[in-house]
């Protein structure tokens, strides 16, 4: 959610080498994402549609979404990380690496961040200030939406136990524990995201994490007060790819700021290259590399068309490059055709709620990236939604809980009209930091299992019983050819009984 053209891999969920691994792969095919941004909007209306679709017979200039035709959507297809943004990430964590606060002041002053002998440090006695300082109104809903986020997140967590089973000759099992230091990343750039503190702070906390660090550059009293609700213990007014490097490098650990175990929380390019470049030269785990926010309504004849138009521009005024989708098909009678109608319906809506939309700048480019697809029948429409993987999936049809029950691949799942999206957003209970660009289909949002370490144990208290474990370790070393191993396997042995002597 809320992040610029990058592709989503999720490395903290793999071993250190795959992690690295997963995130090189990605960095080998780079591209411009924002040159993908400018073709995309003069010639296609969506990543997961394919170049066909720019001259489907459907497709008409003058819709805000254009319709395009089921078998032009694929799977797999998503924008790079920006190379630009990229080489541009790396200098500055070697920098910040090298140099510490030094290099990050240069950064935050040449953004604007910070006056020459201000520091980047905002203390917990402040964000306590900006939160009294705001309406009574503003802090109670700051309460509220902290409360929920909190309970659904400690709902989480409390289903995540550690387990103990037998093994031969012993016990084995897992335990769950948090890492020490999160450090919590908040936009701060077209729109000042306050939730983002607390979809990610407040998350790091019910997980158990012991400290927390968020980090937003050009904070609004009201992000502080976010992050004052939150427990964060502190708070760096600094963004960009330097403030990733400060999380990732422990530069401000001389002010008593820890270095991050894992990082995490949306941001543009130049944040999702810095977090890339953070796992392979850091060691730091991060929760997820997020791209451009879109959601897919999948609906029928049934919806409120002016409902569906109005949760499309909610995501279409976050960035120029998002991407808002409908899928239609129909319950009753009609098919395709009646499908088509209920798109229609939805463009006309959309046209009318952008001529009075205050971001409709933003909006408009971003609804001519998206499209529209009208099916023949339910399973149609939902082999459309599940190629496409949406962060933001709405379910807006008849009998809703049971077509959403049918879908397998969405970031986060919104069922029946009332569900609203942006209630998502705003903090009715599930985190709203959702995979993008079609990696759904591998992994989830963030949640306190990117705070977590599942950490495995084995005990081994009677020789005897654990014996066939210890032969079969014996022999598939030396099926695998380390004898080294067998060796050590065989250290655990009984002593082989006495030959029994044989009478003459």
């Amino acid at each position: 959610m809320r992040s610029v053209s990058s592709q989503v891999v999720r490395p903290h969920l793999l071993s250190r080498n795959q992690s690295i691994a997963a995130v090189r792969t990605s960095c080998e095919h780079l591209q411009s994402a924002r040159a993908a941004s400018a073709h995309n909007a003069r010639h296609g209306p969506a990543l997961f549609a394919s170049r066909r679709a720019q001259t489907a017979r459907f497709a008409s200039s003058n819709m805000p979404v254009k319709l395009v035709d089921s078998s032009t959507i694929q799977l797999g297809d998503s924008e790079t990380l920006d190379s630009k943004a990229m080489a541009f990430a790396e200098e500055c964590l070697k920098k910040v690496r090298d140099e510490g606060v030094a290099a990050v002041d240069v950064y935050a002053q040449r953004f604007g961040e910070l006056k020459a002998g201000e520091t980047a440090l905002v203390t917990k006695a402040e964000m306590k200030a900006a939160y009294d300082g705001l309406d009574e109104d503003d802090r109670a809903c700051l309460d509220r939406v902290a409360a929920r986020v909190k309970h659904f997140a400690e709902t989480q967590r409390a289903a995540i136990r550690d387990a103990e089973t037998d093994i031969p000759g012993g016990k084995a099992g897992h335990t769950v524990r948090p890492v020490e230091v999160a450090g919590c990343y908040a936009p701060g750039g077209r729109y000042p995201l306050p939730s983002s503190v607390i979809m990610t702070a407040v998350t790091a906390r019910a997980a158990g994490v012991q400290s927390v660090v968020v980090a937003s550059p050009k904070p609004l009293p009201v992000t502080l007060a976010a992050a004052h609700v939150s427990g964060a213990d502190h708070f760096l007014r600094i963004g960009g790819a330097h403030a990733i490097a400060s999380l990732a490098t422990g530069a401000f650990s001389g002010e008593g700021v820890p270095r991050a175990d894992v990082i995490c929380g949306p941001g543009n390019a130049w944040v999702t290259a810095a977090k890339a470049c953070a796992v392979t030269h850091a060691r730091v785990g991060i929760d997820m590399l997020a791209g451009p926010s879109e959601v897919l309504v999948l609906c029928d004849e049934t919806c409120d068309p002016d409902m569906v138009a109005a949760d499309m521009l909610a995501q279409a005024e976050h960035d120029v490059v998002a991407r808002p989708i409908v899928v239609a098909f129909t319950s009753g009678q009609g098919g395709k055709k009646k499908a088509e109608q209920t798109i229609g319906s939805i463009n006309k809506a959309l046209d009318a709620q952008l001529a009075v939309l205050p971001t409709k700048a933003v909006a408009t480019p971003a609804c001519a990236r998206g499209f529209a697809v009208a099916c023949e029948t339910l399973d149609e429409a939902i082999r459309v939604s599940d190629a496409v993987a949406p962060e933001h999936l709405e379910i807006v049809c008849k009998d809703y809980q049971a077509v959403a029950d049918r879908m397998e691949h969405y970031g986060g799942l919104f069922i029946g009209g009332l569900a609203a999206e942006v209630l998502g957003d705003y903090g009715i209970g599930p985190n709203h930091t959702l995979p993008t660009s079609g990696t759904a289909r591998y992994t989830g949002g963030l949640c306190v299992m990117d705070f977590l370490r599942i950490r495995t144990w084995m005990r081994i208290d009677d020789k005897a019983a654990s014996q066939v474990a210890v032969e079969d370790a014996v022999r598939l070393a030396r099926i695998e050819g380390l004898e080294g191993h067998a060796r050590a396997a065989e250290k655990r042995l009984l002593p082989a009984p006495p030959a029994k002597k044989q009478r003459v």
